[in-house]
């Protein structure tokens, strides 16, 4: 007899796990009878403690989703659960993360702990080198660990709606990144290192305060939407402007621009949407030329 593959307790009012449910119906633990569920799934409860007997399930577990709880607090002996490829626990309390969590070699799918207390990543988070998608959202993060950019696999990260200030080098080596979100955070510049994303295709910044912008921005030849609202930038150099063939969509409202690389802009060849709103750009008759010969070609420009 073996346990049933998936547990769903999903807002059935649970307050905390009870080991029990760790156990298969032959009263072993997961480790000797290996009958353990592949999938724990528990959102939207009261639970407020995740006890280190979650370690039971290692040898079965994939997906364990405790999100919208009242976990304060995540045990070392998650790093047990060797066999997850994906964990959520957003929309919890949490204020720290285990280093162990680096131990999750088989993190391969999902990783999401926004929407929490969080004041730092573990160093450890480095070691999920397989890992695709990373979302640590509206927490209270103020950097990130240098040992991120050994996340060799990483396609997507969500990082907004937190408090960082400073960007490591090693972010540069996320050389399968694809989407960068930074958005409401507290960055005056990126550094060089970002020219070394040359698979990303979005790259949102909005809600910052970003006074220049690193020339090797503009090797990034595969971004399509590029968005720089409400920042602090009064210059977009023309080596950047360039650089950004496959562009789409440029978004700058809201800076302190005042003048263009019209001719760049002009050169960029899918450009489809630029705002320009909210700048005190000096228009004269040469702009306006310029704005009509992108429009002309198909590409809305807000002025």
């Amino acid at each position: 007899m073996t346990a049933a593959r998936e547990l769903r307790l999903d807002g059935t009012g649970l307050t905390e796990l009870d080991p029990s449910l760790f156990r298969s119906p032959d009263g072993t633990d997961g480790v000797e009878g290996a009958g353990g569920p592949e999938l724990l799934s528990a959102y939207r409860n009261r639970i407020t403690e995740l006890p280190p007997g979650i370690a039971l399930l290692a040898p079965t577990l994939h997906t364990l989703n405790l999100a919208d709880n009242l976990l304060t607090a995540v045990p070392a002996e998650i790093g047990t659960l060797r066999r997850l490829h994906t964990l959520d626990l957003a929309h919890n309390r949490i204020a720290e993360l285990p280093d162990t969590l680096g131990d999750l070699s088989g993190l391969t799918r999902y990783l999401y702990v926004a929407d929490n207390r969080l004041t730092s990543l573990p160093t450890g988070i480095g070691r999920l080198t397989r890992l695709r998608y990373l979302g640590a959202t509206d927490n209270r993060l103020s950097a990130l660990p240098s040992g991120i950019g050994a996340m060799a696999q990483l396609r997507e990260l969500r990082l907004y709606g937190n408090r960082i200030s400073v960007l490591p080098e090693s972010l540069g080596r996320l050389g399968a990144l694809r989407e960068l979100h930074l958005m409401d955070n507290q960055l005056t510049y990126l550094p060089d290192s970002v020219g070394g994303l040359r698979q990303l295709r979005e790259l949102r910044l909005m809600d910052n305060q970003l006074r220049e912008l690193p020339p090797s921005l503009g090797d990034l030849s595969r971004l399509s939407h590029l968005d720089l609202r409400n920042n602090q930038l009064a210059e977009l150099p023309p080596v950047v402007a360039g650089g950004l063939v496959a562009l789409t969509r440029l978004d700058l409202r809201n800076n302190r621009l005042r003048r263009l690389p019209t001719a760049e802009l002009a050169s960029l060849p899918l450009l489809e949407k630029l705002d320009l709103r909210w700048n005190p750009l000096q228009l004269d008759r040469r702009t306006e030329e310029w704005v009509s010969d992108l429009e002309h070609r198909g590409c809305t420009v807000l002025l």
